[in-house]
C-alpha cells in the first residue's frame, strides 16, 4: 500500500531540500564501503592489537576477513534503571554470535546518563550535549574500523539518538538497535503527579513525596511514562531499526533475552559478507524519517524529539523542519493515551495491541510509507506483529490483533482520540516555538495574559512560595536555550504551573528551554528560537506585556509594536554561574557551537 497523497507530498519536499546533502553523504558510504569496511585493510600489528584478547580460532577467523565480526557499543552503567539490564546483554550476544559462525566484540561504551536524577540539578545543563558525546564515544568505538556490523544498545533521553547519529556516521556499516524494555507497572503516574503537587504546596513531606517516586520508579527498565525514553523505542521500530515487536517487552523475562540473540544473529546477517547487506546509512532514508515523526504524533510522543529528530534526519544528509514536523502533525491522528497524555502506562499500552496494533492501523490508512527498507528486510509490514516466545525458546511472531485491547489507551484509527498528533509549530514576533497539545484541554489552548519574566526555574519557584504568582500570567523563562546553559529541561515548572492551573488561573509557559515528553496539561511554547542570548525577541519581553499564545492558530506573538520591540536591547545577564561545577567547564565550547534549537541544537553543524 502507498502512502497518502499529503504524506508522500511533504516527503518529497524533504527529498527534493536534501537532494545535494543526501547525494553527498551517500556518495561517502560508497567510498567507506569498497575502501574501508573490512579488516584487510588493517596491518598484522592493527589486527594484532584488535585480536590480542581472542580465541586462537577467532584469531585465525578474524585474520582472514570471512568471518563476520559484530562491534557491541553499549550504555550499561548499573545506576540507571534503564541501562542497567545491559549488564549481561554482551555475553548473550556473543554467545549468539557464535552460534552462527560469527564474532561479537564490546568496541566501546558511551555515557548514559539520566534526566530524572539531573532534574533541575546542575548536571541538567550537560544532558543535551549528551547527546553529541553519546555519538561520538560511538565513533571512536568503531573508529577501529575491526567491525562488519554493529549493535547499540541504548534506551534513554539523549542516548539513542546519539547512538544513532554515531550509527549514521559509519553509515557503511549494518547496525541493530537492542533495547532493554520498561520497567513494570508501579505507582501510577497520575497517583505519583498529585503527591508532587502536594508536596509543591506544602500539604506532604519528603518522605511521603520520596516514598511515591520510590514506588513509581522502583525496578530495572525505563520508567513507564511516554516520555523520550520511550519515545525513542517506538520510533526505532517503526523506522526499522528493531527486530519487530522489540521495543516494550520487560527485561530479565525469556523473551527479552531472546530478542536480544534474534537482533545479534540478524545483525550478522545482514553485513557485505553475506547476500543481505544493509548498511544504516542507505537503510534510513527519506521515507524512513517521516514514518518515525508520524509515529511520534500518533502516539503523543516526546517534544524532545523536535530537536532530536533533525539532529539524527541531518547524520543521514537529509534536512528535516520544524515545518515538516508540524504538517505531519496536521495530517495523523492521536491513537495511544499513555502518561502524560491519559492515565496508562506503556505497559498497558503494549497489552492493548501495542506498536504492531499502532504500525498495521498507520499502514492501513496510508499514513506510513511501507515500501522501506528495515533491519527485518524490505517493506515496514513486517512490523506489524506481536513478538512471543516460542516452544523451543526462540521469538516467534503473531500478526497484530484486529481490535485493541483498550481503546482508552490505543484506538483503532476510526475511532482516533484526536484528528492530529499534537505537536505544533508556533510562529509570531516572539520567534518560533513548538507546543505540545495532545495533554492540553482544547479550552487552555489560547492563553493571553500579563508576561513574568524569569531567568531559572528557580526564580519561579521562588515567586510561587512568596505567593506571587496566584493570578492569570504566562511565565516567560528566557536564557535557557542552548548557547546560554545546555538548554536544560525545566520540568520542575510543571508541578508549580499545574497547580496555578488547577485553581483557575489562565497561565502559559514560554520559554527557549526545553520540557520533555512530560510536558503535560499547562500549555508551554518551548524551543522559542532565535534564543534570548543571541538577541532573539524572548529576551526583550518585559514584565506585564500582554503575550498571546494561540495554539489551534499556531501563533505566539507580544502586543508591543514592531517599531518598540526592535529598538528594545536584550538585557545583560551574568551566565558566569552555569560556567563551571558538575563538568560545565568541559563543554564551554558546545555552548559556543550549539546550533539552533530548530536546527537540531548539534554541536556538529550537519544541519
Amino acid at each position: 500500500m502507498t502512502a497518502r497523497s499529503d504524506i508522500e507530498a511533504i516527503t518529497n519536499r524533504i527529498r527534493e531540500r536534501s537532494r545535494g546533502s543526501r547525494e553527498i553523504y551517500l556518495g561517502r558510504i560508497t567510498e567507506a564501503s569498497s575502501r574501508s569496511a573490512n579488516r584487510a585493510v588493517l596491518s598484522c600489528g592493527n589486527l594484532a592489537h584488535g585480536f590480542a584478547v581472542c580465541s586462537p580460532s577467532e584469531k585465525i577467523a578474524l585474520g582472514g576477513d570471512k568471518v563476520p565480526n559484530l562491534g557491541i557499543i553499549t550504555s550499561y552503567n548499573d545506576m540507571l534503571s534503564a541501562h542497567q539490564p545491559f549488564e549481561t546483554f554482551p555475553q548473550m550476544i556473543k554467545q549468539a554470535a557464535r552460534e552462527v559462525g560469527g564474532i561479537a566484540q564490546v568496541a566501546g561504551g558511551v555515557p548514559a546518563m539520566c534526566d530524572g536524577v539531573t532534574q533541575g540539578q546542575p548536571g541538567m545543563e550537560l544532558s543535551l550535549f549528551s547527546r553529541d558525546v553519546i555519538a561520538m564515544a560511538a565513533a571512536v568505538g568503531l573508529s577501529h574500523n575491526m567491525f562488519d556490523a554493529a549493535v547499540f544498545l541504548g534506551v534513554c533521553d539523549k542516548i539513542v539518538p546519539g547512538l544513532l547519529i554515531g550509527a549514521l556516521t559509519f553509515g557503511h556499516l549494518p547496525a541493530v538497535f537492542i533495547p532493554a524494555g520498561p520497567m513494570t507497572s508501579g505507582l501510577p503516574n497520575d497517583e505519583k503527579a498529585k503527591v508532587r503537587q502536594l508536596y509543591a504546596e506544602g500539604k506532604v513531606g519528603r518522605a511521603e513525596l520520596l516514598e511515591a517516586e520510590s514506588k513509581s520508579y522502583h525496578g530495572p527498565g525505563t520508567c513507564t511514562f511516554y516520555g523520550t525514553a520511550n519515545s525513542n523505542q517506538m520510533l526505532m521500530e517503526i523506522m526499522g531499526l528493531h527486530t519487530p515487536g522489540a521495543s516494550f517487552v520487560n527485561p530479565g523475562t525469556p523473551l527479552r533475552d531472546a530478542l536480544t540473540r534474534e537482533a545479534a544473529k540478524r545483525a550478522l546477517a545482514i553485513t557485505a559478507l553475506g547476500n543481505a547487506y544493509t548498511p544504516v546509512g542507505r537503510m534510513i532514508d527519506e521515507r524512513s524519517i517521516v514514518n518515525g515523526v508520524v509515529g511520534l504524533h500518533a502516539t503523543g510522543g516526546s517534544t524532545n524529539h523536535t530537536i532530536h529528530l533533525l539532529a539524527m534526519a541531518a547524520a543521514a544528509g537529509i534536512k528535516l523542519t520544524w515545518q515538516d514536523i508540524s504538517d505531519l502533525s496536521d495530517a495523523t491522528p492521536l491513537l495511544a493515551r499513555v502518561y502524560p497524555n491519559g492515565l496508562s502506562d506503556v505497559n498497558h499500552f503494549h497489552a492493548a495491541g501495542g506498536l504492531g496494533f499502532l504500525i498495521r492501523e498507520l499502514l492501513d490508512a496510508g499514513l506510513l510509507h511501507e515500501d522501506v527498507q528495515t533491519v527485518w528486510g524490505e517493506g515496514l509490514r513486517p512490523y506489524a506483529v506481536e513478538a512471543k516466545l516460542g516452544a523451543d525458546g526462540n521469538v516467534t511472531r503473531e500478526a497484530a490483533p484486529k481490535l485493541s485491547g483498550d481503546e482508552k489507551v490505543l484506538a483503532p484509527f476510526a475511532k482516533a482520540f484526536q484528528s492530529n498528533g499534537g505537536l505544533k509549530m508556533l510562529s509570531g514576533n516572539i520567534g518560533h516555538a513548538v507546543i505540545k497539545t495532545s495533554a492540553v484541554k482544547p479550552e487552555r489552548r489560547l492563553i493571553e495574559a500579563p508576561a513574568v519574566v524569569l531567568d531559572s526555574q528557580q526564580a519561579l519557584n521562588d515567586a510561587f512560595k512568596a505567593g506571587e504568582l496566584d493570578r492569570d500570567f504566562v511565565a516567560v523563562i528566557r536564557f535557557q536555550g542552548p548557547r546560554a546553559n545546555g538548554m536544560p529541561e525545566l520540568h520542575k515548572l510543571t508541578t508549580i504551573l499545574g497547580i496555578l492551573q488547577d485553581r483557575g488561573h489562565k497561565v502559559a509557559l514560554v520559554t527557549d528551554g526545553r520540557m520533555s515528553g512530560a510536558s503535560g496539561k499547562v500549555p508551554a511554547a518551548i524551543h522559542v528560537t532565535p534564543e534570548a542570548l543571541e538577541g532573539g525577541p524572548i529576551g526583550k519581553i518585559c514584565d506585564g506585556d500582554i503575550v498571546r499564545l494561540d495554539a489551534d492558530n499556531g501563533t505566539l506573538e507580544v502586543f508591543v509594536s514592531e517599531a518598540e520591540l526592535k529598538a528594545r536591547k536584550v538585557p545583560l545577564i551574568d551566565l558566569t554561574g552555569n560556567e563551571y561545577g558538575f563538568g560545565r567547564e568541559l563543554f564551554a565550547g558546545f555552548r559556543q557551537m550549539a546550533g539552533r534549537a530548530d536546527q537540531g541544537a548539534s554541536a556538529f553543524g550537519m544541519a
